[in-house]
């Protein structure tokens, strides 16, 4: 029997690109997404798609149950469904702790209800908050300067809790994200949420015109030009980490996190200039405050994922990147 994949979130970025690396690897996937961040659209017709929110129980338990039935048991869960924008999340704490933690936990007690064994979960670089050094390995300190990391790691503890349960069979992966960036090389899928506040999206968008300016927040870092640093790491290299994972744990691999990074720092002017380079022309731009939260540099120590689940990230030219972006931009 082949395994049947649950992928929550699987109409948004991320999500929507596991989906397609799953159905290459002949999986049976099965996508929940309430469409508040996702698009309908990005979920190829290979898979189940149920438009329901993960923190509706009723609606979930009846979703496991008739796989059930239908001779398809639900075998393992990756979660990508949740509030992701971490400028916001001071300011929205209830609702980012009912989506990243509460639902996460509904979400749990079913698997739990119908024997689901694996867990592939969305985490995030946020969890190690300022780095005491740099790159950061998955042994450094926790300590989240913003509420989305706060949350993220809320669940990461949950989810230890799940597995150390005496009698549980439960095994998870925590993929902890550095910046996703990039889209699919067709160009039918990429970075598009409603209200959108990473870099590398809003650089391409002040580029066609639907900007005005790229707002540079923070110019007094102590970096090489004042802008903070970030791992950048292709969308499709983050999606063959979980593939990767969800093998490692069906042959048998212990409860774990891992860091997804290319171990590469970039400044946020090293982003304009690459970015510049890419569409042909200079871009208007903006110093403006830090903003709360923001940590001075985050770059991933990926060794771990290399070496335990034979992970190798194949698109790390940052040009590269940056021009997959710009495929998705203009097709969108």
């Amino acid at each position: 029997m082949k395994q049947h994949i649950l992928v929550t979130g699987g109409a948004g970025y991320i999500g929507s690109h596991a989906v397609r690396a799953l159905l290459q690897e002949a999986y049976d996937v099965t996508v929940v997404d309430n469409l508040k961040g996702g698009h309908r659209e990005f979920v190829p017709p290979e898979a189940h798609f149920f438009e329901t929110d993960i923190g509706d129980t009723a609606l979930m338990r009846d979703l496991f149950q008739q796989q059930k039935e239908r001779g398809m048991p639900i075998t393992a869960v990756m979660h990508f469904a949740g509030r992701i924008e971490a400028g916001l999340s001071g300011k929205e704490r209830e609702d980012f702790y009912y989506n990243n933690v509460v639902c996460g936990e509904r979400l749990l007690r079913i698997c739990e209800e119908f024997g689901v064994k694996y867990f592939i979960f969305s985490s995030t670089a946020a969890v190690y908050g300022e780095p005491e050094t740099v790159p950061i390995s998955e042994d450094a300190s926790l300590h989240p300067v913003n509420y989305y990391g706060t949350t993220k790691l809320e669940f990461e503890k949950r989810l230890k809790i799940e597995s150390d349960k005496e009698g549980r069979d439960f095994h998870y992966v925590a993929l902890r994200y550095f910046n996703a960036a990039g889209a699919d090389a067709s160009g039918e899928i990429g970075e598009w949420h409603p209200h959108e506040t990473h870099l590398i999206p809003r650089v391409l968008q002040v580029a066609k015109g639907e900007l005005p300016r790229i707002e540079m927040y923070g110019a007094d870092y102590p970096t090489k030009d004042g802008t903070c640093v970030r791992d950048y790491i292709h969308v499709n290299d983050l999606v063959d980490a979980h593939v990767l994972a969800l093998k490692y744990l069906f042959d048998g691999g212990a409860s774990d996190v891992f860091n997804l990074g290319n171990g590469a720092g970039f400044t946020v002017r090293d982003i304009v200039s690459v970015a510049e380079e890419v569409v042909g022309g200079k871009l208007p731009s903006v110093e403006e405050p830090r903003r709360e939260g923001d940590p001075v540099a985050l770059v991933a120590d990926s060794t771990k994922a290399r070496e335990v689940l034979g992970w190798e990230p194949k698109r790390a030219a940052l040009r590269d990147i940056i021009e997959s972006a710009w495929n998705w931009e203009r097709k969108k």
